[in-house]
């Protein structure tokens, strides 16, 4: 496995966005995850969507193509040590954001996504932990 999808990645792949689709389809081979956390997001969205059959349908057939990675307590401790270094730093990022980027650290997987907190390198000195 080698990349995790931020939940902005799913949401357009599910909107059929060809760019992405055609991204990841190109990355499939190399093994594709979301976090738990990525899920409870994409949940929010179906039971908003107009119709949360359909949209849940979808999402269980993107899921059954990809690996779920839950939080461990590693992933907590590699979030709770980021979260303090943000802090201290001045540059807090939204708490399911750093879930999603301490799972992403903790299996040493590459983050696929579109958001600007990580444009930022807010995580840049994660790495060099």
């Amino acid at each position: 496995m080698k990349y995790l999808l931020d939940t902005n990645q799913v949401v357009y792949y599910l909107r059929q966005e060809t760019r992405v689709i055609d991204d990841l389809q190109s990355r499939r081979g190399e093994g594709l995850a979301v976090s738990i956390i990525s899920v409870a997001e994409l949940y929010e969205g179906i039971f908003r969507a107009t119709n949360p059959n359909e949209a849940e349908r979808a999402l269980n057939d993107f899921l059954s193509e990809v690996t779920v990675l839950s939080i461990d307590e590693e992933a907590a401790r590699i979030f709770g040590q980021e979260r303090a270094r943000l802090l201290q730093v001045g540059r807090p990022m939204s708490d399911l954001d750093l879930l999603i980027a301490a799972t992403a650290l903790r299996h040493d997987l590459t983050l696929l996504t579109r958001d600007r907190d990580f444009e930022r390198g807010y995580l840049d000195e994660a790495r060099k932990v």
